[in-house]
């Protein structure tokens, strides 16, 4: 399965399913984007241009490539069947409440039900983990909202009590805290540092991009009050002496702001070395909904971004682009290639009173209701259902030479566009693809993978 793309000026050919990246010279483009596979019609097609010994050449080491499975290689993993399913991490609601009223929000939007959970229930949470978790040694626990600080002490007592049970169970747990960096206070900011607590701050990027879908409740802005919670936790990440988990500024992009490259500039700018920039998930009757229309430019603006991100990445090593980070050597385990972040199975998200649900979007869909903390799961035919919605059980998604790389696309998203798990969301895979080509190009570009003649 291989994909010929070019970008900004470069030829790449990437095979799906060895995972291996060449960048090619025109003439090795041409044979390859063609399929001109008889010697004797690429030697018609290009004899005018290029010596037929360069030709030839060209075709014995495409060949020799063939051979070691390096281009267009078998599918490794076509009989492929899942593994029984154990959770391996659990997105606990601590809030459907929140201190902003940002537009695009999963939970705590204004008019909903505002709820908190309470230490019980979210003790109930860690014990089902714990116990539903089998042989895995390590398990995370994502803490999330609306916005999850307004829970700190139950945040607090539950990071504690986590690590005692799963010490207890011979396992290793990790977390993530996911805010809009409004209530880093500085004993919240030292607590999080202490325990090794990776952090997502929701920053969405320029100013005038983030005020317009993340107002305060009141409607005033929320930039400059989250850029400075921002800005203060990150200052004490980077002068903390110990182990530390990881931070991440995350921003969300719309159809109001298709030059999103630009707001990783400004957030790069502001001294943020750790950025990802995420596609908006809404109906395309929402005012700031990504469209069909709006494709051409989404994939002009993940080549601009990915140039912009190689020249900032120069001056500063450092700096990373959350989805630029692509490992095709090693790369995620199989499960993960070819399911993604297990939702519905071995990731589940349990709602602010203890329903269980298959991740934060699914939360308040009766239709997807697995079961409590307290009874367990109790839909097992649901979880089934999720656990085989991998790759090779979507139509678009076999044939597809970016499979491995984004799983079979996001089940919320599919859900919200086709009513189905099965079928993705054809706006968010072209998205992606859009997002892997730049993404592999970046890789290309620090690599120098090459097959084909090179270009003098």
């Amino acid at each position: 399965m291989v994909h010929c793309f070019a970008m900004n000026g470069t030829r790449l050919v990437f095979d799906g399913h060895s995972q291996v990246l060449h960048e090619v010279d025109e003439m090795a483009w041409s044979i390859l984007s063609n399929g001109w596979n008889d010697p004797g019609e690429a030697v018609r097609r290009l004899g005018n241009r290029y010596p037929v010994a360069d030709i030839t050449g060209a075709l014995a080491e495409i060949e020799e490539l063939r051979a070691q499975e390096l281009l267009f290689a078998p599918d490794p993993y076509a009989e492929y069947a899942p593994a029984p399913s154990q959770v391996k991490g659990l997105c606990l609601n601590m809030a459907h409440h929140c201190n902003l009223a940002c537009r695009y929000c999963f939970a705590g939007a204004p008019g909903t039900p505002k709820k908190l959970m309470e230490a019980p229930v979210a003790r109930r949470a860690v014990d089902f983990l714990i116990s539903g978790s089998g042989a895995r040694r390590h398990v995370e626990i994502d803490f999330f909202g609306g916005e999850p600080l307004l829970n700190f002490s139950v945040i607090r007592e539950t990071v504690h009590y986590a690590r005692k049970q799963a010490a207890l169970a011979g396992k290793q747990v990790g977390f993530t805290v996911t805010t809009n960096g409004l209530l880093l206070g500085r004993e919240i900011r030292r607590f999080l540092l202490e325990n090794e607590i990776n952090v997502v701050l929701s920053l969405d990027g320029r100013p005038e991009v983030h005020d317009r879908l993340r107002p305060a409740p009141g409607g005033k802005g929320s930039h400059r009050a989250v850029l400075h919670g921002s800005k203060q936790y990150v200052a004490d990440w980077e002068a903390w002496a110990g182990p530390r988990g990881y931070y991440y500024v995350r921003g969300t992009f719309t159809g109001n702001n298709l030059d999103f490259a630009e707001d990783f500039r400004y957030l790069a700018g502001l001294g943020f070395s750790n950025i990802s920039l995420e596609p908006v998930v809404a109906l395309p009757c929402a005012d700031y909904a990504l469209r069909k229309q709006d494709l051409a430019r989404v994939h002009a603006e993940y080549a601009r971004l990915a140039e912009i991100y190689l020249d900032l990445a120069r001056e500063n090593p450092a700096i990373r682009f959350f989805h630029f980070e692509l490992d095709l050597d090693e790369g995620p385990c199989l499960p993960k290639r070819l399911s993604g972040c297990g939702a519905g199975h071995a990731y589940l998200a349990v709602d602010a009173a203890g329903a269980i649900y298959p991740c934060h979007q699914f939360i308040g869909k009766s239709e997807f209701l697995l079961g409590d903390v307290s009874a367990g799961i109790v839909r097992r035919n649901l979880v089934e259902g999720f656990r085989h919605a991998h790759v090779y059980a979507k139509e678009e998604c076999v044939d597809c030479w970016a499979k491995f790389l984004c799983s079979g696309g996001c089940h919320a998203h599919a859900y919200l566009e086709n009513g189905s798990i099965l079928k993705p969301s054809r706006l968010a895979c072209a998205t992606m693809r859009s997002r892997l080509e730049a993404a592999l190009f970046v890789q290309a570009s620090k690599s120098g993978r090459q097959c084909g003649r090179q270009e003098g």
